[in-house]
């Protein structure tokens, strides 16, 4: 299949690429920058220039190719404080891939999240998230008109990933938490740290959305989830044990001032199960879990300076 990756020079994106083409497929990737481009050409893809707000050039290109791999998000406005603009800008950028898709019963997959689902309890995949207005569920409203695409003749499916998606390279959560541990001294979680996130490898994480745009039934939610909840007390151990500094609770009430933009994610207790996806598809995580890969030391490299 020739498959239209947006986000296809991003964390998961960079997996999901040589992903498919060692499968046999051939990669479109969506690039808004000559580096983007240069990694994607390097990996053996294709190479569209533009960004999900280019809809005419998202539209053209997925109406060339057999299917799409939507991994795109406006991260950096999101965490800035703009996160309903950045899931606008998503739901743009899905709603013209479904015009473009609709009636063909190619495949089109996109990348959700768990959290928010069933806090305090194990998600399923059958598990529907809280719409409530707020902008975070912006995302999880988008999720669900993907799901809905499936009524108009498109193969739509949605996987639900991990909170963090780990592996050498990483510079999400995990680095965030890594990084705060080294600038304050300690490695913190908040209250009792009993709380629960949900991980995944990205190896992994890529292994499933191309076994999503090869055979997913049309209207599946799928989970990126390797392990179904890994406690932060546990994390925030192995990050002190090899930074050498101690590991303490932070109160609930000082998360902003400690943690800054994280603190509002470090206390959900987000676990979730990947039965289903496991048994509809036959996929087997098979990467190091998140502990052990924290183990392996890649997150402690000392940061690079330049003069």
């Amino acid at each position: 299949m020739r498959i239209f990756v947006t986000g296809a020079s991003g964390w998961i994106g960079s997996a999901v690429v040589p992903e498919l083409i060692e499968a046999g497929h051939r990669v479109v990737g969506l690039a808004r920058s000559d580096a983007s481009a240069a990694a994607l050409t390097a990996a053996g893809a294709e190479v569209v220039r533009g960004t999900i707000d280019d809809l005419d050039v998202l539209r053209e290109t997925a109406v060339a190719s057999d299917g799409v791999i939507h991994l795109a998000f406006k991260h950096d406005i999101a965490f800035s404080g703009g996160f309903q603009d950045a899931g606008e800008a998503d739901r743009r950028a899905v709603d013209t891939f479904g015009d473009a898709l609709a009636g063909t019963d190619r495949p089109f997959v996109i990348a959700s999240g768990v959290a928010g689902l069933a806090p305090g309890h194990v998600a399923t995949e059958r598990d529907m998230p809280t719409i409530d207005g707020s902008p975070v569920s912006i995302r999880a409203t988008t999720a669900q008109a993907v799901l809905a695409l499936a009524s108009r003749g498109v193969r739509s499916s949605v996987v639900r990933l991990s909170p963090t998606c780990h592996g050498d390279g990483d510079n999400g959560f995990m680095a965030t938490l890594v990084a705060t541990a080294r600038a304050k001294g300690v490695s913190g979680y908040l209250g009792d740290g009993a709380n629960r996130w949900p991980a995944v490898h990205r190896l992994d994480a890529a292994r499933l959305f191309r076994l999503a745009v090869e055979k997913a039934p049309a209207g599946s939610v799928l989970h990126g989830i390797a392990e179904e909840g890994v406690a932060i007390r546990d994390v925030a151990e192995v990050i002190g044990r090899h930074l050498g500094v101690p590991v303490r609770s932070v109160a609930p009430e000082a998360a902003a001032e400690h943690f800054a933009w994280l603190g509002a994610f470090l206390a959900f207790d987000v676990p979730a199960s990947n039965t289903l996806t496991r048994e509809l598809l036959d996929w087997q995580p098979t990467q190091p879990g998140l502990l052990e890969d924290l183990d392996k030391g890649h997150y402690f490299h000392p940061p690079v300076t330049t003069v």
